[in-house]
């Protein structure tokens, strides 16, 4: 996925299996190769980020890329439903979620209404960056996604059996917006 990401970021995409024969082809189902967990940012697009076609990858979206119930059963449907191989939890340059949840950690208000809940979610991610001596959003950014991926892996047993059997891989990483490339920052 990191080569796809590559050609991406350099402006010379495959844009595979987008053709009348894929969209076919998947009327009889689906059989992606990845879930992507990701923030609903409409700037952080994961099937062009990863070059994938219709099919390809299963995503799902929060703001913040926040884990709830509804979260964890759609992951465990694409690992043991779909068959996934990897598991992608992606975080991302300039996530407002984190900022304002970084804002909130130094004093700020908390916001309004339901939006609470994405910063309730987003503060131990804070308060363990902060306590490791990190103290720039990347680092909150980064941070965030590898506590998402633990808090994944530590509270669903579907998953985590599928990684300690070796079915699956899961992947914390981060998008860059400024030069469109994904680094990992964590693996299982």
């Amino acid at each position: 996925m990191l080569e796809a990401n590559q050609r991406f970021a350099e402006g010379t995409p495959a844009r595979p299996n987008q053709d009348e024969d894929r969209r076919a082809a998947l009327q009889a189902g689906q059989n992606p190769y990845a879930c992507v967990f990701t923030c609903s940012d409409s700037r952080v697009p994961a099937e062009l980020i990863f070059d994938a076609g219709l099919g390809d990858l299963f995503v799902v979206r929060t703001a913040g890329e926040v884990v709830d119930i509804g979260v964890m059963a759609t992951l465990e449907f694409a690992v043991a439903g779909l068959g996934v191989e990897l598991l992608v939890i992606m975080g991302h340059q300039n996530c407002g979620a984190v900022k304002a949840t970084a804002e909130v950690y130094e004093g700020a208000d908390l916001p309004p209404a339901q939006q609470r809940v994405l910063v309730e979610q987003i503060l131990p991610s804070i308060t363990k960056a902060k306590q490791a001596g990190m103290h720039d959003r990347e680092d909150f950014e980064r941070q965030h996604a590898a506590r998402m991926a633990e808090k994944i892996l530590s509270t669903s047993s579907v998953i985590r059996e599928a990684v300690e059997a070796g079915r699956l891989n899961v992947v914390a990483a981060r998008y860059k917006l400024d030069d469109a490339t994904v680094e990992t920052v964590a693996a299982w």
